[in-house]
């Protein structure tokens, strides 16, 4: 089966280069025939992220920093001038404080742990808000999550604590967004190298556990996360909505390492 996102529109948070998830996401997306529309964070992004939409083929590139009310409303001022109707939301955004997630949780700051919800974790909230009027048509959102949501992983920390808010906000979204016919999932990806992966202390070490204990015995593909992406804001994911799907090589199963 070829082309599943034809005709339909896809809204992308989250491109910062060309190793992010994201970015894998929005070059899945396009191959399926979507209309991509990607966003980025100030101007210190815009040229980065505006070259990446040349070479993925995106239709538009459009300026959204999700701690900023103003600048949401922006994003609904630009899709409402270009009569955009989204099929699909895709959220991966995330951001925590070096320090924050160097310390023990228990050290974390005050500052720290409230800006680590907002960008992680409330975002997904406001996005939903501000996207929920482009959906006439229902449709999919999905964000993206780690195990560290839902089990102590070393270093994670504070995010980790921002993770479990936001896979909770993926289900009083479902409730609240379904009679309109829009979809709230999250994928929780394997460990992956990303920009945002090297701001946790040893973080190879995360990727020889998952070599070792994950029954794949491999690490994630960020490919493989973009193809559930697409499957999620396609019409083979439409009875699917609340849930936490797992994309990690089968980790999350695994107690104890095999001899």
């Amino acid at each position: 089966m070829a082309n599943l996102l034809q005709d339909k529109t896809v809204l992308i948070l989250g491109v910062a280069n060309k190793w992010s998830i994201a970015h894998a996401i929005a070059a899945a997306a396009r191959r399926e025939g979507a209309r991509v529309l990607l966003t980025y964070q100030g101007e210190r992004q815009r040229l980065t992220v505006e070259e990446l939409g040349a070479e993925l083929g995106a239709d538009k590139v459009l300026a959204c920093d999700v701690s900023k009310d103003e600048e949401l409303a922006g994003l609904a001022q630009a899709l409402q001038a270009d009569g955009v109707t989204l099929d699909a939301v895709v959220h991966s955004i995330a951001f925590a404080n070096r320090e924050d997630l160097s310390r023990p949780f228990v050290e974390t700051s005050r500052s720290g742990y409230a800006l680590a919800q907002d960008v992680s974790a409330y975002s997904l909230v406001a996005v939903a808000r501000t996207c929920r009027p482009f959906m006439t048509r229902g449709g999919s959102i999905t964000t993206l999550s780690y195990l560290g949501a839902v089990r102590v992983v070393q270093n994670y920390n504070v995010m980790g604590v921002a993770k479990a808010a936001l896979e909770a906000a993926v289900k009083y979204l479902a409730n609240d967004l379904g009679p309109a016919g829009i979809r709230v999932n999250a994928i929780s990806a394997g460990p992956i190298k990303t920009a945002s992966a090297r701001g946790v202390k040893d973080f190879g070490k995360i990727l020889e556990g998952m070599l070792a204990m994950a029954p794949l015995r491999r690490n994630t593909d960020p490919a493989e996360v973009a193809d559930t992406a697409v499957f999620l804001a396609s019409d083979l994911g439409r009875g699917v909505t609340g849930n936490v799907l797992y994309v990690d090589g089968g980790f999350q199963v695994m107690a104890l390492a095999a001899p």
